[in-house]
């Protein structure tokens, strides 16, 4: 679309509301649009894209914005626009101190900056990550971070066959292909509206990013279980573990959140389920979960996390967390999962999940969690990978990387009750 001046304002207010950090920034942009009804959908992407972008690189554009002119504000929201609309686009709404200062910037190598600039991580993830990665790994890990996720969309077998979601796609003149890991997984090219689409309004698909849909094949639900997503949120997980069963069985959805369970109803209408229960819980001592406590095949808990694992799609989540917010979250993550772990019966499976790339989310709670409960074991990730017949190598954890699967970052752990 072509780029009007009066958009580069516009991008200006927004951008200086969400560098705040008083809040979600997708929050603050949705609160902005609704007070700017006049933008259209392109305009809005143009906005959006070059905010996010910014948030993406905000120590390489405040470092590359330190020799401009004008306010830094607007130099960096100059640097958000021209790699969202180019430079081109701009060059007619700028002056001519900051056309000859976008040109220097646009011949700059990036390799030439410093490499904890070009990471566009904060000290504390940097130092996190470090213990992890070497130093190149790390840069493509960081590099990866820097662009968006694609748009990924779960074929709900209970309607439709990946390859028929594929043609009714290619039918609409919508690019996509299948997702190399997850068996009904589909990757499509850009981000076109779906939603008018018939095959959604219908049910056959559904937005899913591939990592989240694998952590459903580490639950592999049988046919006629009782299974707990233990932390449904808006259902994604849900819906998928629903599809697996074939909707037979009994598939309890609990969250605290009335409103996320909310946005579940109309999902669940589309999806053809009817074996879906969800239930609304004050904490994770509420006595609806006593009243199971011992009877359930299957528990999922996709604990609540840092997020740091979608930050292609948060980026502003780097900037937001803090070692003291991650430390906050970890106590309330195990007494989550010690909870999930009375409604599993002997023999059953607790999966522990989140979206985070922190070890002390991660590892460091499955393994406090297994010291205070002798009677659970943890099953290696790749066998039980290899039983759902998905080519991934894994270790004992499923690990899933932005630069290593092009899926959000995921970890996943699986615990059997033996005693």
């Amino acid at each position: 679309m072509k780029l009007h001046g009066f958009l580069i304002g516009q991008t200006e207010t927004l951008l200086a509301e969400v560098l705040k950090f008083t809040g979600p920034a997708d929050a603050a942009t949705s609160r902005f649009f609704r007070a700017h009804p006049k933008l259209g959908h392109g305009e809005r992407g143009v906005i959006a894209e070059a905010v996010f972008a910014v948030l993406r690189r905000r120590m390489e554009f405040a470092h590359l914005a330190e020799g401009g002119t004008g306010s830094p504000a607007r130099r960096l929201t100059l640097l958000g626009l021209m790699q969202t609309a180019g430079r081109t686009a701009l060059k007619p709404f700028m002056s001519d101190a900051e056309n000859a200062w976008l040109e220097h910037v646009a011949k700059i190598d990036p390799q030439s900056l410093p490499l904890r600039t070009r990471l566009n991580l904060p000290d504390w993830i940097y130092q996190a990550l470090g213990k992890r990665f070497e130093a190149e790994e790390l840069a493509h890990l960081a590099a990866s971070l820097n662009y968006p996720a694609p748009l990924d969309l779960r074929a709900n077998p209970i309607k439709a066959s990946r390859d028929e979601v594929l043609s009714a796609l290619s039918k609409a003149g919508i690019e996509a292909g299948a997702t190399p890991f997850a068996p009904f997984g589909v990757r499509v090219v850009g981000k076109p509206p779906l939603t008018k689409l018939d095959a959604f309004q219908d049910g056959w698909l559904e937005v899913q990013d591939e990592g989240s849909q694998l952590l459903c094949s580490l639950v592999a639900p049988k046919r006629g279980e009782m299974i707990v997503d233990f932390c449904a949120g808006a259902g994604g997980k849900t819906l998928a573990l629903g599809a697996m069963m074939r909707s037979t069985g009994r598939l309890y959805a609990f969250d605290i959140s009335d409103r996320r369970l909310a946005k579940l109803k109309p999902r669940l209408a589309r999806s053809g389920l009817s074996n879906v229960n969800p239930v609304l819980i004050d904490s994770e001592h509420d006595a609806k979960i006593k009243r199971l406590a011992g009877k359930i095949d299957r528990v999922l808990v996709d604990a609540p996390c840092s997020g740091l694992g979608t930050l292609r799609r948060n980026p502003d989540l780097k900037w937001r967390q803090s070692p003291e917010s991650i430390a906050e979250l970890t106590p309330k993550q195990l007494s989550i999962l010690t909870s999930a772990a009375r409604l599993v019966k002997k023999g059953g499976r607790l999966v522990y999940a989140t979206c985070s790339i922190l070890d002390a989310e991660n590892e460091g709670v499955v393994q406090q969690f297994l010291a205070d409960h002798p009677d659970f074991v943890l099953v290696p990730a790749r066998d039980v990978l290899a039983e759902q017949r998905i080519e991934l190598e894994m270790g004992d954890y499923l690990s899933l990387w932005p630069h290593r699967h092009a899926t959000d970052g995921f970890f996943a752990a699986v615990l059997e009750r033996r005693g």
